[in-house]
């Protein structure tokens, strides 16, 4: 008999604040393990902002009386590295609509869009930025000097041209 093999995968639970007229619409959100605060205008999301931690924000862009872009500029007064992924029915949006948002989706995309671009910005964007962070700490000795293996296989012959 062949041996059963039994892969448990733990993920840890993400919330996501989703500032949206239409709640239901990010369903495939929660289907997919994030655990949904949700708010259909402005003044219960940013109220909830301020009560509940969250990791992430889901913001549609047509809300009402505020916009979104005007909603998004109120989180990052209050929360500056807390992640927006901005929803909108079309890409055309005013100057400037996007300048407090990490990412932009519309609603033509797909659900399934908007979930990647979810896990995009909690996942691979802050694993990018303590790469590139832990690389400018490292002493310039143990940085890799080159893309080229000729290049490393030199300075490692001789190590005195590590320090150009």
């Amino acid at each position: 008999m062949g041996a059963l093999h039994i892969y448990l995968t733990v993920m840890a639970t993400n919330t996501l604040l989703c500032i949206h007229r239409d709640p239901a619409q990010l369903s495939l959100l929660q289907e997919n393990g994030y655990e949904l605060v949700t708010a259909s205008n402005a003044r219960d999301g940013l109220r909830l902002l301020r009560t509940r931690p969250v990791d992430a924000i889901v913001l549609e862009y047509h809300l009402g009386l505020l916009d979104g872009a005007a909603v998004a500029a109120e989180i990052r007064k209050v929360k500056p590295q807390l992640p927006i992924v901005m929803v909108t029915d079309h890409l055309e949006l005013p100057e400037g609509a996007l300048k407090s948002v990490d990412a932009l989706v519309t609603k033509s995309d797909g659900a399934h869009f908007l979930w990647a671009t979810i896990h995009f910005v909690l996942t691979v964007k802050p694993a990018k930025r303590l790469e590139a962070k832990l690389r400018a700490q490292s002493p310039i000795h143990l940085r890799r000097p080159g893309s080229s293996r000729e290049e490393w296989n030199r300075c490692q012959s001789n190590p005195s041209q590590l320090s150009n």
